[in-house]
C-alpha cells in the first residue's frame, strides 16, 4: 500500500452514531464527489463523498489509528 497523503472526506450515513469523517485516498475524493462513485476508507467503510470536513470534525478512530501508523 502506498504511503501517499490522505484526506478526510465525509461519512457516516448510518443511524448508529454521530457523523464521522474518514481517511481516504486523496485522488479519489474529487471523482467520488463529481461522479458519485464510492470510496473506501482506511477502516474499510465504503461511501460516496458528499461533504467536506471542517476543522475539529470528528474522525473515525480506526482510520486515525491506521493513518498514524503510516506516519511513524
Amino acid at each position: 500500500m502506498s504511503a501517499q497523503v490522505l484526506e478526510r472526506p465525509e461519512l457516516k450515513d448510518a443511524d448508529t452514531g454521530p457523523e464521522m469523517f474518514h481517511y481516504v485516498r486523496k485522488e479519489k475524493i474529487a471523482e467520488s464527489a463529481v461522479m458519485g462513485t464510492f470510496v473506501v476508507a482506511l477502516c474499510g467503510e465504503k461511501f460516496p463523498v458528499t461533504k467536506t470536513p471542517k476543522p475539529g470534525s470528528p474522525v473515525c478512530p480506526k482510520c486515525k489509528e491506521i493513518y498514524d501508523s503510516y506516519r511513524e
